[in-house]
This record gives structure tokens, sequence and C-alpha cells, in this order.
């Protein structure tokens, strides 16, 4: 992959054509992104520029032969690791599918990888055995490149595995260098970003979402901005709404907070028996997502419609919420959905987990309405009204 095939993101470009060319690259880089906002693509966009034998100093020349097998992710110099599911599993198992993956979305999220390799619901994770196979690799001499290169994506999976690496990235093999891509910093060990120079990488533009969506996809310009606009700088996301108008996770969402203002037992048992077989990681998916709708549903309710990034019958749905859910509620429920990802992440049995969420949401929304109901007859018998 080239600088120049990865969306936006010109500062990031511009301060690592200036590492290479002034020879300040670092051992180990950290790339800290927005979900969707290309990290994995400006390190792989990276890692071909540093391999490239005739780099015009802005890009790789896309025809070397080490250019060839970079961009085909086949390089023998250039190593991956990333989160895999199974006892004792390495990346190198699964280095088909990943290549697949990289083809068809270099935008990806951890979601859309473990679902690709059939995770269901088991968890990703870099395990000691991964952590062993980096090690032995790095070891070894370069196969045809003077460089190595370890793309870590992201390494918040490695937990306290990561310490067997320490004192690989802090002192690697000459000509080795690491690049790590991360979206949550907060779990990753502390010694291990004490190791590595950080770079952060922000959310797309919805310009430059629009004209990805144009340029990759051939979406009308009138669409891909509406899209953008939709995405938030996520352009996995916006690659997604351009394959359907509205989805599943927006579907299965305004169902559940349909059953949850109703409060019907059997309905919400009924949703939660069907949720519960999902597997975590699509739970933790749905719940980014009921995150997401609620920042937009704040959004409505202090600037108003015009401000809002969501889908038309998303929209509507939360103009009606609008009329029985007041600021307080939304801080509850907000609250509530941070704890309930903070104990899917634990392996909380997911059918108590959301049914009891599902009351506590109810009884937020109805104890809040009756509360308003009372002020508004008070109001009334006082004549204040």
């Amino acid at each position: 992959m080239l600088f120049d095939d990865v969306i936006g993101q010109e500062p990031a470009k511009a301060l690592f054509r200036q590492m290479v060319q002034t020879d300040r690259l670092p051992h180990a880089l950290l790339m800290l992104c927005a979900p969707g906002s290309g990290g994995l693509s400006l390190a792989l966009a990276l890692a071909q520029f540093l391999l490239c034998e005739n780099n015009d100093g802005n890009n790789a020349c896309g025809q070397c032969s080490h250019c060839k097998k970079a961009g085909k992710w086949i390089h023998p110099d250039l190593h991956f690791s990333f989160p895999t599911v199974g006892t004792n599993a390495i990346s190198d198992h699964f280095l088909p599918q990943w290549r697949e993956a990289l083809a068809a979305n270099p935008y990806m999220e951890i979601n859309d990888w473990l679902q690709h390799i059939g995770a269901e619901n088991k968890q990703g994770n870099i395990n000691k055995e991964e952590c062993r196979n980096i090690i032995r690799k790095l070891s070894l001499k370069s196969f045809e490149s003077p460089r190595k290169i370890m793309v870590i994506w992201l390494p918040e999976y490695l937990g306290n595995e990561g310490n067997r690496l320490l004192k690989l990235i802090e002192e690697p093999p000459e000509k080795t260098t690491f690049i790590l891509v991360s979206e949550n910093q907060e779990l990753i060990l502390n010694t291990i970003l004490s190791r590595c120079q950080l770079v952060k990488i922000n959310a797309l533009q919805d310009e430059e979402v629009a004209a990805g969506l144009t340029q990759l996809k051939g979406i009308p310009v009138e669409r891909a901005q509406a899209i953008a606009q939709l995405s938030a700088g996520n352009f996995n996301d916006a690659l997604k709404a351009t394959q359907q108008e509205e989805s599943d996770q927006a579907v299965r969402f305004l169902d559940w907070m349909r059953r949850c203002y109703k409060g019907q037992p059997r309905e919400l048992v009924e949703w939660v028996d069907g949720f519960a077989g999902q597997g975590r990681e699509n739970q933790k998916h749905f719940l980014r997502y009921a995150l997401h709708f609620w920042r937009e549903f704040l959004v409505l309710k202090t600037l108003g419609v015009e401000q809002v990034r969501l889908r038309e019958r998303e929209r509507q749905t939360a103009q009606g919420m609008a009329k029985v859910i007041e600021l307080p509620q939304l801080e509850a429920i907000v609250a509530l959905l941070d704890e309930c990802t903070f104990h899917i992440e634990r392996n909380a049995h997911p059918k108590l987990l959301f049914l009891d969420t599902s009351i506590q949401i109810n009884h937020i929304i109805k104890r809040w309405s009756a509360y308003q109901q009372l002020q508004h007859k008070r109001l009334q018998a006082s004549g204040s009204w």
C-alpha cells in the first residue's frame, strides 16, 4: 500500500516521510488511532515505504520486488501480529485470512476481523505463544531487505503477556522497526507505552471520508457526503453504510429501546434470549453503537436536529424519545451502558446482564416520566401552570 492510497491523514504522512528522510524514525512507533481512521492502512504504507528500494521521498515506487511483495503482504521481512482465537494460536496460523481481510478492507475493526475468522463468541487476544513467536522471528536475520518490520495491530490485546516483549521493544536487533497500531491507549501496558514514540491519528474529516467513498467505491458525491456525515470520521462505518441503508445494529438497538420503554417481561426476555447468542465481540460492538446513538441524542437535545449524525429512521426515533427522556435520564442510561461494557469484557453472563440492564432502563424512563407527571399535576393544582 502506498501513502497515496491512504485516505486523508496528510499530517501523519508528512511526519512519517520526514522521520524516514532525516533518519529519525524510532525503533518502536505507536499510532494511537480513532476507530476507522486508517491507522492500519498508514502502518502498511509506512512499512512498504521503508522496504522499498526506490522510494522518491514521498511514496514507495510500487514497482520493485520489495514493493510488489509488501503490497500483497507476503514480504518475508514484513511480519504481522494481531488478535487471534484458540488455544496457543499464533498470527501465522491466520495469515491467509489476514491477507484476505486486508485486501477487502484495510480499515476494518476488531469485530470485523474476529467475525472473518469465525470467532463466534470467543474474545480475541495476543497470547504468550504469539509473543514467543515474535521474539523468535525477530532474532533471525532478515531474508531479502536490510530491514525487518513488525506490525502489531491492537497491542491492547496483549494484556500482561506484553511484558515478554519489553526487552525486545526497548533494544531490538539492528534495522528492526516495530509499528504498533492501537485504538485504546488505556488498555496498553505502561511499560510498553514508555518504550514507544506515540503519534496520534485523528478521526477523518467528513470531506476526506466523502472523497474516499467516491474514489474507492464510485459513490455519487451527494450520497457520499450524506454517508460521511453519519460516519463521524470512521471510514469503516462509512463503507458499511454504502452496503445497507440501515445497519443491523441500529435495527436491533431501536427494537431494544422500544421493548425497554414498554417494559413487558415476556418481550424483554425474548429479546435478551436472542441477543445473548450473538457473541461477546458482537455485544461489545452493539454497546458501542448504543453509546453512539445516545451521544447523537444529546446533540439533538442541545443543538437541534440539523447537527445529528443519524439515519432518517434513527433520527425519527430519537425525536420521539426526546419527548420522554431528559438529560438526567440520559446520563443514567449512558452510565449503565458503560458499566455493561465493563462487565461484558470481564465475561459476565450475557442473559443476566442484559435482562438486568433492560429492566433498569425501563425504570429510568418510567420513573422519570411518573415524576414529570406528578410535577405537572402539582403545577396545575397550584395555578402556576
